[in-house]
């Protein structure tokens, strides 16, 4: 290290050299001076003159060429004697950074300043220019040693250089460097950011991305803190892992000697970055459990959701509590009710009773004042006629026909207004006699124009509604909203939904009519079916040649006769093509067989129906045929 002038430095005498401290004072607190005992290269010149061997001097020479900007490039003291790679030459170490006078920067040092320190330390200790130093030297064996030194650290020198600026071998060369692996475990909540920060500073020159993220301060904002780990648990490494126990593929015997190797080596390496990928993840697993930025979001969450449960908690406390106080004011309610319905009932009650009592009482009255009547047999009243009046007049008319017939002083006058009463009210029983057989009368006569008419509009359901109706029941189940209503809706006739409901029990459960099955079959039938019209056309299909065309027409005329009453009535020209099928014609019968199976009434019939040119007994006969073939088919199998 270059001393600087302007620093005056403190300096011990003899007197302490036994190790007695003294004390200085300056502008700054007391330094407490001991006594140092040599080390490194101290310790390496003790050593020397302990053992009487005197060192040489060309360390010295060396100085005395080196200037002061020389002197700017040494390596720092931290980084002097760390990571030193060996040559391709030889067993010996280099550093090189330091030997381009970059050992302050190392990995940081950018390609510019690698060339630029290159340029300036090669022409500093070029060969040429070290000249001087072997005219330095006495004897020739020592001029030659000098020379060779001289070229080895020049050499070294390019050597380094080579390696530095070729992006991947700097990269091996780097990861090679001296690296603190250390990663923090535990630390004090104050100290968090102190312990983690330069960890993740150290480990974040092996990113590929170096827009690294700071892990901050404890102000920082949470989604700040959350991209920081997000990058770190996706941190992607350029570090290489040269190792150890590596094989030399220039020593490899053979091709696949040197592919076994590269299968070796490829292991190792994948081996320790699954390791150092390992680490950093324990890093940052370490440093995500203790950040006090992320447990106070945890808190901050845990109450929130503590918050959250107490609120919905207390939300369905109250909601009990409404559920509750509204049960009980329904309870009361009808209580009240009941209350009210039960007094409003005895209140009725005796009501009624009043009435009733009342009631007696005038009955009575009405008994006592026809009394004298009943007793001279007057105007031919009997006791039954007072006895029905009593029981048919209520309280009004019993009490006004008692005070009609107390302000009468004969008992004839009397007895005349018990008549009229009973002739009034055997009039009323008369006319109501009347009016209720007129009324039934009436509901009669109307009733059947009524259901008639009912009858008369609801009209028939047709086939394409019955189709309709049957796709929608399946489509709109049972328990679809409003389904009638939706079925209605689908069929799209007007049908409304009492005609639906009804059809559903009449109009789907009817079976249908077994005598029209066969014009359904006729319906349903395929055209080609149909296309046997004629007993030429049948000839034709069966590859039968036409009969040959007659000059005479007269023997045609003749002939014509002769066929038509021998030909049937369904067109069989004659009876040697009768047993003749086409594939047309047995299609048709296999179709009409299934169509009308035994239990159809004159089955035969309607199958000769359905297969054109053939009779009743062909279609039997050509059955029976079709069966012996089918059971000789299934014995030879």
């Amino acid at each position: 290290m270059a001393v600087h002038t302007k620093f005056r430095l403190i300096t011990y005498s003899q007197e302490i050299v036994d190790g007695q401290p003294i004390f200085v004072s300056s502008n700054c607190l007391p330094i407490k001076a001991l006594k140092f005992e040599p080390a490194g290269h101290s310790f390496h010149s003790a050593a020397l003159k302990l053992l009487g061997v005197q060192e040489d001097n060309k360390d010295a020479d060396d100085k005395k060429v080196v200037d002061d900007k020389e002197q700017t490039y040494l390596p720092s003291d931290s980084y002097s004697s760390k990571s030193k790679k060996k040559t391709g030459t030889g067993d010996m170490q280099q550093d090189h950074y330091a030997l381009l006078g970059l050992g302050h920067l190392r990995y940081l040092a950018t390609e510019d300043q690698i060339r630029k320190s290159y340029r300036e330390t090669a022409l500093r200790f070029h060969p040429d220019k070290q000249a001087a130093l072997l005219l330095a030297e006495e004897t020739e064996a020592a001029k030659q040693a000098k020379k060779d030194e001289i070229e080895s650290h020049f050499k070294a020198i390019q050597e380094a250089y080579e390696v530095l600026i070729d992006p991947l071998k700097r990269r091996i060369y780097d990861s090679t460097d001296e690296f603190d692996d250390e990663i923090p475990t535990d630390c004090a909540p104050q100290d968090f950011f102190k312990v983690f920060g330069p960890a993740f500073m150290r480990n974040g020159r092996w990113s590929v991305n170096q827009s690294i993220p700071s892990l901050g301060d404890d102000n920082t904002p949470i989604k700040e803190v959350d991209n920081f780990y997000n990058f770190w648990y996706s941190f992607k490494s350029w570090r290489e892992f040269p190792h150890a126990d590596e094989f030399d593929l220039e020593q490899a015997e053979s091709r696949d000697h040197k592919r076994w190797m590269e299968r070796q080596n490829a292991k190792l390496t994948e081996k320790a970055r699954k390791e150092d990928y390992a680490r950093i993840r324990t890093l940052v697993d370490n440093a995500y459990k203790r950040d006090p930025r992320i447990l106070r979001r945890k808190e901050e969450e845990k109450a929130e959701k503590q918050r959250k449960k107490e609120a919905k908690f207390l939300a369905k406390k109250l909601q009990e509590e409404e559920a509750a106080r509204i049960a009980e004011e329904e309870r009361q309610r009808k209580e009240e009710e009941e209350r009210q319905a039960t007094e409003a009932a005895l209140q009725q009650k005796k009501v009624k009773e009043k009435e009733k009592k009342l009631l007696r009482k005038e009955r009575a009255r009405l008994r006592t004042l026809s009394g004298p009547i009943l007793s001279h047999h007057l105007l031919d009243i009997s006791d039954d006629d007072v006895e029905r009046l009593c029981m048919s007049l209520d309280i009004q008319q019993l009490r006004s026909l008692c005070e009609n017939m107390g302000g009468r002083q004969m008992l004839l006058e009397q007895a005349k207004v018990l008549r009229d009463a009973l002739s009034s009210k055997k009039e009323e029983a008369v006319d109501e006699k009347t009016n209720q057989q007129n009324a039934n009368g009436s509901i009669k006569a109307n009733g059947s124009p009524s259901l008639s008419n009912i009858e008369k509009k609801e009209k028939p359901w047709s086939k394409e509604e019955i189709d309709l109706l049957r796709k929608g029941m399946q489509k709109y189940p049972k328990g679809t909203s409003r389904r009638w209503e939706v079925i209605s809706e689908y069929i799209g006739t007007g049908r409304s939904v009492e005609e639906i409901m009804k059809a559903t029990k009449t109009v789907l459960l009817q079976k249908p009519d077994s005598s029209k099955a066969f014009d359904t079959f006729l319906e349903k039938r395929k055209p080609g079916a149909q296309s046997i019209e004629s007993p030429l056309t049948t000839r034709e299909e069966l590859g039968v040649p036409a009969p040959a065309s007659s000059t005479n027409n007269a023997e045609d005329s003749q002939n014509k006769g002769t066929d038509d009453q021998n030909s049937p009535a369904n067109g069989v020209s004659s009876s040697s093509e009768q047993d003749v099928w086409s594939a047309v014609q047995e299609r048709a019968l296999v179709q009409a067989l299934k169509a009308f199976p035994k239990e159809t009434s004159q089955r035969w019939e309607r199958v000769a129906t359905a297969v054109p040119g053939k009779t009743v007994n062909q279609c039997k006969k050509k059955f029976a045929l079709m069966k012996e073939s089918f059971r000789n088919k299934k014995t030879a199998v």
